[in-house]
């Protein structure tokens, strides 16, 4: 089986949305089927079971990140750390701002989320532009922690975001490319 195909097959695109020209890619298909769902997240889990790419802890950006990096956690038998958007978290924090298209964002991480030394892998459902997952990388490196791998479902390479990422020496795996945004 192509597992790209198969996956990118259930990904549905919204025309138009948010705004006018933008393709939105929606994953939300790829979660409601149990069947599709399994196949996603054993991809990652497969991937990240080998000794050599296994973290000691995984990472998820708010908030789709949340939803495949909580359950490839489970499922390699390691914790689960947020990264919340500003305002979310009720501890003691650290944060990184970073722009948008149009104005900029801050995310947050507990300050005790990860230790110097540990071995991460940071999820997201979508690479676009790159922002959110750079200023997740630079908040766990700010707590000393490695990001050994950045992981997604999709990559919209044309954005320019996956390849912002690799420049900044961050190793990507995503596991459906799509053309356009």
């Amino acid at each position: 089986m192509d597992t790209s195909a198969y996956l990118k097959a259930h990904i549905r695109t919204v025309p138009d949305w948010p705004a006018p020209g933008v393709q939105f890619r929606d994953i939300t298909p790829l979660l409601q089927d149990p069947k599709v769902f399994r196949v996603l997240i054993d991809s990652f889990v497969h991937r990240y079971m080998d000794a050599s790419l296994k973290p000691t802890v995984v990472a998820g950006l708010d908030a789709r990140g949340f939803i495949i990096g909580s359950v490839v956690a489970y499922e390699l038998g390691l914790g689960f750390v947020p990264i919340r958007k500003k305002g979310k978290l009720p501890f003691t924090t650290v944060e990184e701002t970073y722009e948008l298209e149009y104005g900029s964002a801050t995310v947050e991480l507990h300050t005790d989320a990860v230790k110097p030394g540990d071995r991460v892998l940071l999820i997201d459902d979508l690479i676009a532009t790159g922002g959110t997952m750079m200023a997740g990388k630079k908040l766990l490196e700010k707590l000393g922690a490695t990001v050994t791998e950045g992981a997604a479902i999709v990559d919209l390479p044309e954005l320019g975001g996956s390849q912002r990422l690799r420049d900044s020496g961050l190793a990507l795996f995503t596991l459906v490319d799509f053309a356009g945004h």
